[in-house]
């Protein structure tokens, strides 16, 4: 670790640096402004593809690659330079368009057309659409991660699905599961959410000062405004949003980030029970060289992987929630509160990713310890009273329910007791042998069935 991760406020630029940095790029300061240059040069190439906007001219091919390549080449020794240029101006979207203005002035042909750089233009115009792409790229890497997380549930949920095992309500032992069918219900809640995920679209707008494109019409009356905003925004791969004020509201990132915290909330729940089960010795985790659990405790094997993703996933619940809560409201057609709250999207996202790497690797480590689950199981005969009053409900025998409950609540239960009990029950043959055969093994209804996802 280098000095500067040293002097990180932040974990994510420090300690977690690595885990993280494919997010840096994007996320980043300057990962922000290189969306502001990509932004604005492409609504410059825009405009002067429009025959209507008669002072600005199409241009040669060498000359649009000249745009392109600000963008494609552009790297942080450019970010720096935009950062100098705001020392001055005090206005990060300003000092871009100047950064742009500097290098058409090292074209012949260009810097005679530097004023249409953030032309019509208010900085939300290009904020909004530059946080927009941010995040779409950024949800790119993190949904990848989300999506390899469920697979690897999936083929645990496969892998166990014959695998009994004591389910626990309220902390006390229940009707038994397998630990396939336990995995099965946290991957289609995974499914179910990313599916909404997936399905969310990222909204932009380019319609100027308060949204009504007053500046562009003065300017151009001939112009069909509308359309050609929308045809900007759509080539983009955004979504076009018509109405907004000076901001574009930002209720489709708020959508988002709230699906992030339903997932997130599903995650840290897969995590606590996974530690539960580390706990009782249902998982064993497999040992890394040279790996310490206790400073003092030789024999301790810490489930350090899904502690670190249930409080990572905590605080970029935290985050979300906030962004989410704040982005949508802004006072009359503008104020500022979205603006610093929205440069912590990397952050939440940052700590999302980190939660997801710390899971991933722990459920590489698990290994499933089949004799600590029978014999739960086989010191749990109780569990089977479910069973038995069920039939006795079936065949009209009266007060079932208090008849077991009164054999077994808070009493330690042997299969013998369950196995005289059932003798003098007065029910047909077949359903007698039919509960005398079974155990808390094989007493699983459709968890097999329901583990194959």
């Amino acid at each position: 670790m280098n000095t500067q991760n040293l002097l990180s406020i932040s974990p994510l630029d420090g300690r977690y640096n690595a885990p993280v940095s494919e997010l840096r790029e994007i996320c980043s300061e300057h990962g922000l402004i290189k969306y502001r240059v990509f932004v604005e040069i492409r609504w410059f190439i825009h405009l002067s593809q429009n025959s209507q906007i008669k002072d600005l001219p199409r241009f040669k091919v060498k000359d649009y690659r000249y745009l392109t390549d600000i963008v494609d080449n552009f790297d942080v020794k450019d970010s720096k330079r935009i950062k100098t240029i705001e020392s001055k101006t005090n206005h990060d979207v300003k000092a871009v368009e100047y950064f742009i203005k500097e290098r058409f002035a090292k074209h012949k042909t260009l810097k005679k057309y530097s004023e249409f750089i953030h032309f019509a233009c208010t900085s939300e115009d290009i904020n909004n659409l530059s946080y927009a792409l941010m995040i779409k790229d950024a949800t790119d890497i993190i949904n990848n991660s989300s999506s390899k997380i469920a697979k690897k549930i999936k083929t645990l949920a496969n892998k166990y699905k014959k695998s009994p095992m004591l389910s626990r309500t309220h902390g006390q032992s229940a009707s038994p599961t397998t630990m396939g069918k336990e995995f099965s219900n946290f991957y289609k809640r995974i499914i179910r959410i990313s599916k909404n995920i997936d399905e969310h679209k990222m909204v932009g707008k380019i319609n100027g000062a308060v949204g009504n494109y007053n500046a562009h019409s003065v300017a151009y009356p001939e112009v069909n405004w509308e359309k050609l905003c929308e045809q900007f925004v759509k080539s983009l791969k955004l979504d076009f949003n018509s109405h907004t004020t000076q901001i574009e509201p930002k209720d489709t990132i708020a959508l988002l980030l709230g699906d992030y915290v339903k997932l997130n909330n599903v995650l840290i729940d897969l995590s606590r029970d996974i530690w539960g089960y580390i706990s009782l010795g249902y998982f064993k985790q497999k040992l890394k060289e040279g790996e310490v659990g206790s400073s003092t405790m030789p024999h301790k094997v810490n489930p350090i992987d899904f502690e670190n993703a249930e409080g990572n996933f905590g605080l970029a619940n935290a985050l979300l929630s906030h962004i989410s809560n704040t982005v949508t409201i802004s006072r009359w057609q503008r104020d500022l509160t979205d603006s610093t709250v929205m440069r912590n999207i990397g952050s939440c996202l940052g700590y999302k990713l980190l939660a997801l790497n710390s899971l991933s690797r722990g459920l590489d480590k698990l290994e499933l310890n089949k004799k600590r689950l029978d014999g739960d199981l086989n010191n749990s005969w109780e569990v089977l009273t479910e069973a038995i009053q069920t039939i006795l409900r079936k065949n009209h025998i009266p007060n079932g329910y208090e008849l077991m409950k009164d054999l077994s609540r808070g009493k330690e239960i042997k299969q013998l007791d369950l196995i005289n009990f059932v003798d003098k029950l007065n029910i047909p043959t077949e359903e007698k042998e039919r509960l005398l055969k079974l155990t808390p093994q094989t007493y699983i209804g459709y968890a097999e069935k329901l583990s194959k996802v």
